[in-house]
């Protein structure tokens, strides 16, 4: 069996997403026309035929901002429906002044909300924050994401290498919180200096005990990837943080651009070939059933 711990879903016709209607910017990704349709349970059960995908757990898809618990409200509806998705990942914004009520809103809209991702991706080349600001360095911001504590849930944090530092400080602020960090740190620079400023930030990290690692979203960083391309960026965070700290997920209908459910899956399990059965299991499964309670 699989958990997939990172895909998402949407609805155009009946949910507002700003980033996938009008004109699609480049994000490095090509061509993104393919994402502005629908993905719903049943396109995801058919990318994932044949994979043995039982559980998945589902994050904010960068729905309308101004209603982030339309979206909750929307998956609950969609969960109950197709027993798809087993946890719910929402959006909230830790600098906002009304950021508890949104908070209270989500756990009354849906048991199966599990924790929260704001998108942090700050770096010196502007084309490549995913960010409106650098949130890290704001107090406020800070002080907010302390709430989580009130509902036990978890905080999935996308990242580059240049604010692990700012992370790790942040992680060991609340050592009662989950976090988990997206997209095996988003390893987007290949030079030497970028691969070994990952390195460095995923070790610091990877010495929180409370911070987990979920490896997807590969395609995002490399379109044309390879088995050997990923190897690294898989086996690495493997060591670090352990099998009982990392999970896989697809990505998808994202990484769908870049290639097949099955391809991607296949690709995990080659790399992770030499590994014990338990070790496998806790990659491909129990990781994400536990940190996400699933």
């Amino acid at each position: 069996m699989i958990v997939d711990s990172h895909h998402h879903l949407w609805d155009l016709g009946r949910n507002a997403y700003p980033w996938l209607q009008g004109e699609m910017h480049d994000r490095g990704w090509g061509d993104m026309r393919p994402l502005q349709r629908n993905y719903h349970v049943p396109d995801l059960l058919a990318d994932a035929t044949g994979q043995g995908l039982e559980k998945s757990v589902h994050l904010q898809a960068n729905f309308d901002p101004s209603n982030p618990v339309g979206e909750t409200e929307w998956l609950e509806v969609v969960a109950a429906e197709h027993g798809f998705p087993h946890a719910i990942v929402a959006f909230a914004d830790f600098s906002s002044e009304s950021v508890a009520a949104v908070l209270e809103a989500h756990a009354r809209a849906s048991r199966r909300v599990r924790g929260i991702r704001q998108v942090l991706n700050r770096h010196p080349d502007p084309e490549r924050n995913r960010a409106p600001q650098d949130y890290l360095s704001s107090e406020v911001w800070l002080r907010n994401l302390g709430l989580l504590r009130r509902y036990g849930w978890s905080f999935d944090a996308q990242v580059y290498y240049q604010q692990m530092p700012a992370l790790e400080a942040l992680a060991r602020r609340y050592p009662e919180t989950q976090f988990i960090l997206d997209h095996a740190g988003k390893p987007a620079e290949r030079d030497p200096a970028g691969i070994e400023g990952w390195r460095r930030g995923m070790m610091r990290l990877a010495g929180c005990p409370n911070v987990a690692v979920k490896l997807c979203g590969y395609g995002m960083v490399d379109n044309r990837w390879t088995v050997e391309s990923i190897r690294p960026f898989v086996l690495g965070p493997i060591e670090w943080f352990g099998p009982e700290r990392a999970m896989f997920g697809s990505n998808f209908p994202v990484d769908r651009l870049m290639t097949s459910y099955a391809r991607l899956w296949d690709a995990y399990r080659e790399i992770t070939a030499g590994f014990s059965a338990s070790e496998r299991h806790q990659l491909f499964a129990a990781t994400a059933e536990r940190i996400y309670r699933i």
